[in-house]
């Protein structure tokens, strides 16, 4: 392989209400917990099973922070992409600890939020999206498939595929 990635893809719900707390220079970093859940049915008692891992989450992005501040709340169902880090810290006894996290920097990361049901009353079932202009970062307000879009009446519609037509150099 010529290459590498580094992409955490988990869809999960929200174990705690985010964590949003600022730098010293008043940027704000939410921090999340996401648990995700495995199923199954037992073989021998035929007894459904569960596991549930727990995963730590840290947005840089100001604009998916400021998001997550606002829509977001315990067990709320979400769909994150992100990238694995490492961090090593020192507690309070002096003892080196090492704890990996899955980070939405700027200009990387995703945040879509997977509720049919929110308890925004502003939200009238369709699926706005967020892209910070400073970075690529991307959220979706809920995923919908009968979400509202912009509507292009014919007459319009004709208008712009006339303006399309005449440069078309092939």
């Amino acid at each position: 392989m010529a290459g590498s990635m580094n992409r955490v893809t988990l869809i999960g719900n929200l174990g705690a209400d985010p964590d949003i707390r600022n730098t010293h220079d008043g940027r704000p970093i939410a921090n999340l917990s996401v648990a995700t859940t495995e199923s199954w049915k037992d073989k021998n008692t035929q007894e459904r099973r569960d596991k549930t891992e727990w995963h730590r989450v840290v947005i840089f992005s100001e604009g998916l922070c400021r998001v997550a501040q606002q829509y977001l709340r315990k067990g709320s169902k979400i769909y994150i992409e992100g990238q694995l880090q490492t961090r090593k810290w020192t507690d309070a006894s002096g003892i080196e600890k090492y704890t990996t996290e899955i980070v939405l920097q700027n200009f990387s990361g995703q945040l879509i939020m997977l509720d049919s049901q929110n308890n925004n009353s502003n939200n009238k079932g369709y699926s706005p999206q967020y892209s910070d202009t400073n970075d690529n970062s991307t959220y979706n307000k809920s995923s919908h498939l009968g979400s509202e879009s912009a509507q292009i009446d014919d007459g319009e519609r004709g208008k712009y595929d006339r303006e399309l037509d005449d440069d078309i150099p092939f």
